[in-house]
């Protein structure tokens, strides 16, 4: 069976009493502010926690009833249903329940009967408050784990697609092999075409490097994450001259790429990230090139003048490959989609560059016509450190 979904805003306040009288009585006092349900026994609770216990907030449980007390109920609900706040309502607080309650039921207070309505009241307020914290922590680091989980996917498959063209290099390199009988240390390669052999070296070379980059991008990001480390500043100059340098064109595809840097600014997040963006985004371009007849991809950089508002800085990649087709256009951002899965692709670029960049408080806009190539800009919020 599948829970149901948690709500962070659940704002419901289980009652478990085996008296009518006290369910009716705190049903009446407290409804003016809060969302009550009540239910006669444990068994009964937790029944309906099971089917729709994602509404609940906060249990409050008598301690002495028939058959199950209020503390087995708290047992069962660090095991079943750990997101409710437990409070425990009792007329035989003695010391050894208190610390029962505290220790077997993470109880949030122990009310004594007859309940004070002011005291009660504000336990539930607490709790209550407590609850929506709770949950909105619990939100948040769901979401940072599915953003590490996609980012973690993401460098996967930006590592392994060169990394299995170095293994195809090398495997046909060895085909090519033949050792000299004479014994001398020397060896021969069968060319298929001249100098093929040396352009597999070299684009093997290029591919681990381009590798060795992005690992060494997450490393220093996990190093300026400790304790004490200062992040030194990033620049969008810095970051697309070493895309550049770093990249693993192949061919002639360097020739076709241009840097026109029209004003420096300091780039809000974490270079790993911003630089797997910018890697993902030439990539995409330089396969929508293939096949033109003068490839051309500029990359941009600036800021909007002073006087614009509102101001932002931006990097635009800019190419005149075949375009985009807008019924694919219009969802790039918003959902995996690819043209190109028999070659490997995931679809999961242009998502995943949208959620970086939408995380340092900025944005992704992509404009295309079929055959009239394609503009990528990044947008970021902007900033007065800034070079010329």
């Amino acid at each position: 069976m599948h829970a149901a979904p948690l709500e962070p805003e659940a704002d419901t306040v289980l009652v478990v009493d085996d008296e009518a009288l006290a369910r009716k009585w705190f049903s009446r006092t407290y409804e003016n502010e809060f969302r009550i349900e009540t239910v006669a026994s444990v068994d009964e609770a937790l029944q309906l926690l099971d089917r729709s216990g994602h509404r609940i907030a906060v249990v409050v449980t008598d301690y002495r009833m028939p058959q199950r007390t209020g503390l087995e109920l708290l047992q069962e609900l660090q095991r079943r249903h750990r997101h409710l706040v437990p409070l425990l309502c009792t007329a035989y607080a003695d010391t050894d329940l208190a610390i029962a309650a505290v220790n077997e039921g993470r109880v949030f207070r122990i009310l004594q009967k007859p309940l004070e309505e002011a005291a009660a009241r504000q336990a539930l307020r607490e709790a209550l408050a407590w609850h929506r914290h709770r949950m909105r922590e619990s939100v948040l680091h769901e979401s940072r784990v599915m953003a590490m989980r996609e980012t973690l996917g993401f460098l996967a498959h930006e590592l392994n697609t060169p990394l299995g063209t170095v293994r195809g290099y090398m495997a046909a390199l060895r085909d090519r092999y033949q050792a000299q009988a004479s014994g001398e240390g020397r060896a021969v390669f069968n060319e298929h075409r001249a100098g093929e052999v040396i352009a597999a070296i070299d684009s093997a070379e290029r591919r681990a490097l381009y590798c060795q980059s992005l690992v060494a991008s997450f490393v220093q990001s996990a190093r300026d994450a400790l304790p004490g480390a200062v992040e030194p500043p990033l620049y969008a100059g810095a970051l697309a001259r070493a895309l550049l340098a770093e990249y693993p064109f192949e061919g002639e595809e360097r020739d076709c790429v241009a840097l026109d840097p029209q004003q420096d600014f300091r780039l809000p997040g974490r270079r790993d990230l911003l630089y797997l963006v910018l890697c993902t985004l030439t990539k995409n371009a330089l396969l929508a090139l293939r096949g033109v007849a003068r490839p051309q991809l500029c990359i941009e950089f600036g800021q909007t003048p002073q006087a614009e508002l509102p101001r932002h800085a931006w990097i635009r990649f800019i190419d005149n490959g075949c375009g985009i087709a807008p019924d694919i256009l219009a969802r790039l951002t918003l959902e995996p989609l690819t043209t190109r899965a028999a070659s490997g692709g995931n679809g999961m670029g242009l998502v995943f560059c949208r959620r970086v960049v939408q995380a340092v408080g900025g944005g992704i806009a992509i404009h295309s016509e079929p055959g009239q190539g394609c503009t990528v800009t990044l947008t970021f919020p902007s900033t007065e450190d800034a070079r010329t």
